[in-house]
């Protein structure tokens, strides 16, 4: 055996001597909170002084994976934003609602992306102050909980004009706009209590992000830990869940009473290529809505590595949220395509094209059509 053969050898077999003793290169017995910083000691709950220190390549890799999901969702948002104030055929009263979500979605990234890059980047700790920790924390459930509140909007928008049809009530700018406006004082309103002493604010997981308290066992904590369940969770996904609901059974039930039809009058199909494609789209937007909305679902089994993915998956769905519900739009890409010509969109152009992202006029009794 030649002196570098040895050398790693001997190098390998104190590695395994030692390896029961060490973590991730920090030295035994070393809590995950040891490095938190004095100013936000008393802001971190115990319950994660129980922890070791996370592997460091998670640190990187989250802020790797932030830093992406930050720029696609800026962009993507960006884009919509930018279509609605430069072309007026988008400027539908439904579309409103459209614009609102993405400019949710882009303010959620712009505001958590930044500060949350840094500290993973820097030793993996909250390194802004407890104030900051607090802002950061408020911000992200604003826009998050705004965006929620939109996705059920934009639901019931849709079953007024596609279940309730010609009976339905005609949505105006300024009902949308009064719309809009209950969505962020709803979302400002639950997320501001925790300043006024209901619930609060505190680092979470691996300590480089914050969020509501739910682990405090408080009487207090506990009962703003399930007004936040219930009132920005499971009200919004059960208004989504009714709408869509009743949009997919009166889709189906339009589509069967069209094939019967078709029967009688000894023809493959009476429904047009543009019909189906509408079917297709609101079966498809109604399963993102569901999954859109269940990715904000309750963080609390809780572990510093549990902790990372629900709050990845939710900010990953404001990518989700532009392409479903604005650029996989037929309209949109034809705005796409004449504003921003280097996209290399090829999207047929219809003269007499006068849908809408969120609704159109349409009716599902005999000759009537389904369109999104």
């Amino acid at each position: 055996m030649n002196p570098f053969q040895e050398n790693v050898t001997n190098l390998i077999r104190t590695a395994r001597a030692i390896q029961p003793n060490i973590h991730y290169g920090y030295p035994p017995g070393v809590s995950l909170t040891d490095f938190v910083t004095d100013d936000m000691k008393a802001l971190v709950h115990p319950h994660w002084s129980k922890f070791p220190p996370v592997n460091p390549m998670w640190h990187y890799l989250l802020g790797t994976i932030y830093i992406f999901l930050g720029i696609v969702s800026i962009f993507g948002n960006g884009v919509v934003i930018s279509l609605f104030t430069k072309a007026k055929e988008l400027r539908s009263t439904a579309n409103m609602f459209v614009v609102n979500l993405a400019f949710s979605d882009f303010c959620m990234m712009v505001t958590q992306i930044p500060m949350f890059v840094y500290n993973s980047f820097n030793g993996g700790i909250w390194l802004f102050g407890p104030a900051a920790c607090e802002l950061y924390a408020c911000l992200g459930s604003i826009f998050g909980t705004c965006s929620i509140c939109t996705m059920a909007v934009i639901s019931y928008d849709r079953y007024n004009v596609i279940v309730k049809g010609m009976a339905g009530t005609r949505m105006t700018a300024k009902k949308a706009a009064i719309m809009i406006s209950g969505c962020w004082i709803y979302a400002i309103g639950w997320s501001i209590l925790p300043y006024f002493g209901f619930g609060r604010y505190i680092p979470e997981g691996i300590l480089d992000s914050c969020s509501f308290d739910y682990l405090t066992r408080d009487q207090m904590t506990k009962i703003f830990g399930l007004c936040i369940f219930f009132f920005m969770y499971c009200v919004p996904l059960s208004l989504i869940s009714f709408c869509y609901y009743f949009i997919v059974k009166t889709i189906f039930d339009h589509e069967k009473t069209l094939r019967e039809q078709a029967k009688r009058m000894n023809v493959t199909s009476l429904r047009s290529n543009a019909d189906s494609n509408a079917v297709s789209a609101e079966i498809r937007i109604a399963k993102v809505a569901l999954c859109n909305i269940a990715l904000w679902a309750d963080q609390s089994t809780i572990t510093p590595l549990v902790t990372i993915l629900p709050a990845l998956i939710a900010k990953s769905a404001s990518i989700w949220n532009p392409v479903v519900y604005a650029i996989s739009h037929p309209k949109f890409r034809v705005a796409l395509q004449e504003k921003y010509p280097w996209f290399c969109i090829n999207e047929p152009i219809k003269s007499s094209d006068s849908e809408s992202v969120c609704s159109s006029k349409t009716g599902v009794s005999a000759g009537s059509t389904v369109s999104s």
